[in-house]
């Protein structure tokens, strides 16, 4: 599956300009809609996952996204091309959520944050491999090129539904005591939704070293231009090399509280060191750049690793869709914030707006010890004997 998003993405503007005949405005019209539909969607196709099944939500959803994705080569123009859009985007969420649900109830509780932790490593290794393909397909520089490209893509994702048709199916047992709920009374869980707004806020490194790091480098730092490509490198190595030594210590919420602690603080001090970048020169600056980088990628090994074990452990087990849905949904928001908010701090300020952004990540560094807390002690929605999960979690 991975080779196969890697393959798509990387050429997928091109795609769309060369073969669609869309252009950039459309592009992003598309794109900001369909974000609109994973935002809504998120919540009831989580819960349709937990009614479904881990497994068959899985293949489901990989399937209906591989129909899709063969459908672009026919799209011509914007609505062909935002149907299919939102087609994938539902069908990626439904798949997304089964994952998780299917993950959580196959392996045992010691197991799931490492090898959730392998599948990421796993995924980086695969991701890699198909921007290579990508590349190579650009490189052809023809429509049939493109089209081969979104049909790798297709290929993946039917091979993922197919390998994991053949799992072994595993059956959540609903509680006999609990009625059943509405997937929206997630949204009642205060402390969890405050525990999304946390980690929400943490998914913004991923925006500050994909979309603003590159920016602030080639408008306000001396570095020349192809050292992005190895900073990027970097970043891909410290992932798919250290994300499985990153869950050392993630098995429990004590554990996984203080490596989120670890992940904001990162981040913190990468702000001011992406400040320093532009007052440097030469290979100081490089240097520089390539510690925001580490800082960054710490970030993300590390709230990962703590995301996992709260995905898995805090929900009860027949409502982990929803919770996940919930917890996509909070973290759309973000993304929808966050853009363009970093962009102007981190851009349109000449620098000081990086000790804002660094502000705010000490302030999720400050209250993600309160949050756990505050999730640990409360009984989950419906949740049966709320005593004893608490007393599991501590």
């Amino acid at each position: 599956m991975a080779i196969g998003v890697g393959t798509f993405l990387t050429g997928s503007v091109v795609f769309f300009t060369h073969v669609v005949h869309l252009s950039p405005m459309q592009i992003g019209l598309g794109f900001s809609l369909v974000g609109l539909v994973r935002l809504l969607g998120s919540l009831p196709l989580g819960h349709l996952a937990d009614r479904l099944g881990g497994k068959r939500a899985w293949v489901l959803g990989a399937g209906v996204e591989a129909i899709c994705f063969a459908c672009f080569p026919l799209a011509r123009g914007f609505w062909s091309f935002l149907a299919i859009m939102v087609g994938c985007a539902i069908a990626d969420c439904l798949a997304s959520s089964g994952r998780l649900v299917y993950i959580a109830a196959a392996l045992p509780t010691e197991d799931r944050v490492r090898s959730m932790a392998f599948m990421r490593a796993f995924f980086n290794i695969g991701f890699t491999i198909g921007t290579g393909f990508g590349a190579v397909a650009l490189a052809f520089d023809s429509n049939a090129a493109l089209i081969a490209m979104v049909m790798v893509n297709v290929v993946g994702l039917a091979s993922n539904a197919y390998f994991v048709s053949r799992m072994a199916t595993v059956i959540v047992a609903r509680p006999e005591k609990r009625e059943r709920t509405s997937p929206w009374r997630v949204l009642t869980d205060r402390p969890y939704l405050g525990l999304s707004v946390v980690f929400a806020a943490l998914a913004w490194h991923g925006m500050i070293l994909n979309e603003v790091l590159p920016l602030w480098a080639i408008t306000h730092t001396d570095v020349p231009k192809p050292v992005l490509g190895g900073l990027f490198a970097l970043n891909t190595v410290m992932a798919v090399l250290l994300q499985v030594r990153a869950t050392r210590t993630a098995d429990t919420v004590a554990g996984s509280t203080r490596l989120l602690r670890l992940a904001a603080l990162c981040t913190a001090a990468a702000c001011p060191m992406l400040a320093l970048s532009g007052l440097t020169r030469g290979w100081v600056t490089i240097a520089v750049l390539a510690t925001s980088v580490a800082l960054l990628t710490a970030t993300e090994l590390w709230s990962s690793a703590a995301e996992w074990l709260f995905a898995t452990e805090v929900p009860p087990p027949d409502q982990r869709g929803a919770y996940e849905g919930a917890f996509s949904t909070v973290g759309g928001i973000g993304q929808m914030i966050g853009p363009v908010a970093l962009t102007y701090l981190g851009i349109s300020t000449g620098g000081w707006g990086w000790w804002v952004i660094a502000g705010l990540f000490l302030v999720c560094a400050a209250v993600t010890r309160p949050v756990t807390a505050w999730v640990t002690r409360t009984p989950r929605n419906g949740q049966v004997e709320p005593e004893r999960t608490a007393a599991t979690l501590s």
